[in-house]
């Protein structure tokens, strides 16, 4: 069984340039080999375990914000809510939607706070699994077939969690529901069309800094200066967009007829589709970032065991300074 070959910590290098290396090794040659490394890694078999566990942390997140919502008596929030997510589930699909919503009011306007609070504990809990399950395609994919100890994989989780986790899904509110806002709090004219235009950069920035965290603290090891994680984490981020954008407007045209076809299942086969896209997105941009930086440390060959493919111009410079750093 194949596997991704190790990449070799290269923080200590200097003097060369992460968008020089990617011009002389040539996007196409960087993409194809970084999808190799991909595969090598078994990163079909990590996107789906990370996309069940992110559907598994956003249902009882849905029902805990619906529930202190509805407690706060933030019923234009509330409205906004169920609204975006009906919409995107049509027809029999947005029964699912609409009873996740009557358990969160039920828990908050029926003083069982313990349901709201159990809700937001599983949220979190399983957000922290998603977070530990991205560490593990990370480091398969940069050749680490170890993972941080117990208690450090998990604490480290935690963090990227309610940081990069909380920066994704407000990026995704804004994307799905920015219309929906501006109607809800009653946005119009000047201030509607700013917000239409502002939503769509501060989006972008949310996202921006959520694939930085996960890059630069998911995999168990010291990674480079930004500058050589941007490229794959900008990757990452296109194809988060291009996959949202494209499965929003999938819904919006066919959405009736999915829900014709899948009934009420229709919400959450359209919910396990972002999550798997969303997956595959990061997972590619960790190959993307992990095979630039294999490149600088010249060791080309995403699989191991296999002979390396011809080296770029600079990696001999590369090579000699390795061996004076080795030394």
């Amino acid at each position: 069984m194949s596997t991704a070959a190790s990449v070799p910590e290269t923080y200590e290098l200097e003097g060369d340039d992460a968008l020089r290396t990617l011009r002389q090794t040539g996007w196409g040659r960087l993409a194809k080999d970084s999808f190799r490394r991909f595969r090598a890694a078994d990163g079909f078999s990590h996107t789906r375990a990370l996309a069940f566990q992110i559907m598994l942390t956003l249902l009882p997140a849905l029902i805990a914000t619906v529930g202190l919502a509805t407690a706060l008596g933030a019923g234009t929030f509330r409205k906004i809510i169920q609204e975006t997510f009906t919409r995107l589930a049509p027809g029999p699909a947005g029964d699912i939607i609409n009873q996740a919503f009557r358990q969160g009011a039920k828990s908050a306007s029926g003083g069982a706070n313990a349901a709201l609070l159990f809700g937001l504990v599983a949220a979190v809990v399983s957000a922290t699994f998603a977070m530990g399950q991205i560490e593990r395609g990370a480091n398969r994919i940069y050749g680490i077939e170890r993972d941080r100890p117990t208690t450090q994989k998990y604490g480290n989780a935690f963090q990227l969690a309610v940081t990069s986790g909380v920066l994704s899904v407000l990026a995704l509110v804004l994307i799905i529901a920015g219309a929906d806002i501006a109607t809800g709090t009653g946005l119009s004219g000047a201030l509607g069309g700013l917000w239409a235009v502002l939503r769509w950069p501060i989006s972008i920035a949310f996202t921006v800094a959520a694939f930085a965290l996960l890059f630069r603290a998911a995999p168990n090891r010291r990674q480079p200066d930004p500058s050589w994680l941007a490229v794959g984490s900008g990757m990452a981020v296109a194809l988060w967009f291009v996959f949202t954008g494209l499965l929003a407007l999938y819904l919006s045209v066919g959405g009736s007829s999915m829900g014709r076809t899948y009934g009420p299942l229709t919400g959450i086969i359209a919910i396990l589709l972002w999550t798997f896209l969303t997956s595959l997105a990061l997972y590619l941009g960790l190959a993307f970032a992990a095979q630039l930086e294999a490149i600088r440390a010249g060791v080309p060959s995403p699989v191991s065991g296999q002979p390396a493919s011809p080296a770029a111009p600079h990696q001999d410079g590369v090579r000699r300074r390795w061996r004076a750093i080795l030394r």
